[in-house]
């Protein structure tokens, strides 16, 4: 069964790239259009599509005034279709918050290359959408209670933390539970470059350790998280005893860079058995190698649960490794992460 898909943008040129790009696809239909926020809302109530992408910036109802009508009153998939300027950005992250499952950033210009480029996201995100856990679209009951304390963890722990679809409001919910004197974390969200230094800066704000978008040769330090820029990998590594932050722009790995696999095999191989790696809601499977790697150095492994997940993709796909210590929904991560980092984890045997 094909995914009806609903497009609302005030914009004639985006309407038709958006509807030229996901009619392509053999498995989405394009139901209707829509060309303000006003006329969006009524046509969601009358064809009730399996999803919709939104315009963030429409005169009259603006995108997120759009979206937070639809969550409480039919929740539904939702992505956003936004500018990359820091407001854009900032709009964005509003958005996710108030439960849209994904967003594209438009193109720069109407060159072919970067319209190509906009085509495959937009179908991409659209699909997965359609993939997400609709009970937890608009919700905002889950709650992750702050860790206190927090008590004393091995010298040398290293936490990665591989997440996508879904991940800003998820992380946004758990960053703030971490205690200050936790170990160093390192995180690779999946994200344009123009948006992970305003996601850093917010979640910063949020948070009780310092988080920051990584640069190169940033020291890992206890209750500090380095988040991936959206142009780069993030490894791991050892300079004269100390672990740093090695930023790679090389080839795109399992799909992705920044990928999650990359940080976890630099994690595996800087610290073996002190690592700890969390894979997170997202779409696909980037991850599942890297928890091999770190699972057989020693290292621990943990995903979230399929019901606390908007898109159960990536943690299913670490999970059916073999290679993962434990499954916990989302207010429990926090907590998990402290009892592993006190145990001895036993190398997978695959």
């Amino acid at each position: 069964m094909k995914t009806r898909v609903l497009i609302v943008d005030d914009s004639v040129f985006m309407r038709t790239v958006l509807k030229s790009a996901l009619s392509a696809a053999d498995d989405i239909d394009v139901i209707a259009t829509a060309q303000n926020g006003t006329e969006g809302i009524k046509k969601i109530a009358e064809l009730k599509p399996d999803v919709v992408t939104l315009d963030v910036e429409m005169p009259g109802l603006d995108g997120l005034q759009v979206l937070e009508r639809v969550m409480k009153e039919r929740p539904l998939p939702v992505v956003m279709v936004s500018t990359k300027t820091q407001q854009g950005a900032q709009t964005t992250f509003d958005a996710l918050q108030l439960g849209a499952v994904d967003y594209v950033a438009k193109p720069v210009g109407d060159k072919s290359a970067t319209l190509g480029g906009f085509r495959d996201k937009v179908v991409k995100a659209v699909r997965t959408a359609a993939a997400s856990n609709r009970g937890l679209l608009g919700d905002k009951a889950t709650a992750v209670s702050p860790i206190t304390g927090g008590g004393d963890t091995p010298q040398g722990v290293v936490i990665g933390i591989g997440i996508s679809a879904g991940g800003p409001a998820t992380l946004h919910k758990m960053i703030p539970a971490i205690p200050t004197n936790t170990p160093p974390i390192v995180i690779t969200q999946h994200m344009p470059a123009e948006f992970t230094g305003s996601f850093a800066k917010r979640l910063n704000q949020a948070a009780r350790i310092e988080v920051k978008q990584a640069e190169q040769g940033d020291a890992l330090a206890p209750g500090c998280a380095l988040l991936a820029p959206g142009s780069h990998h993030l490894r791991v590594a050892k300079r004269s005893g100390q672990l740093i932050a090695n930023l790679d722009d090389g080839p795109k790995v399992s799909g992705f860079r920044p990928a999650v696999d990359v940080m976890f095999e630099s994690i595996a191989t800087s610290v073996g058995p002190l690592a700890v790696a969390v894979v997170m809601t997202g779409m696909g499977c980037d991850g599942s190698v890297g928890v091999q790697m770190i699972k057989k150095k020693g290292g621990a492994t943990l995903t979230q649960d399929q019901a606390t997940s908007i898109v159960y993709g990536m943690p299913k796909a670490a999970f059916e490794t073999g290679c993962v210590d434990r499954v916990e929904p989302l207010d429990r991560i926090p907590a998990a992460i402290y009892e592993m980092m006190r145990r001895t984890a036993v190398p997978c045997s695959t």
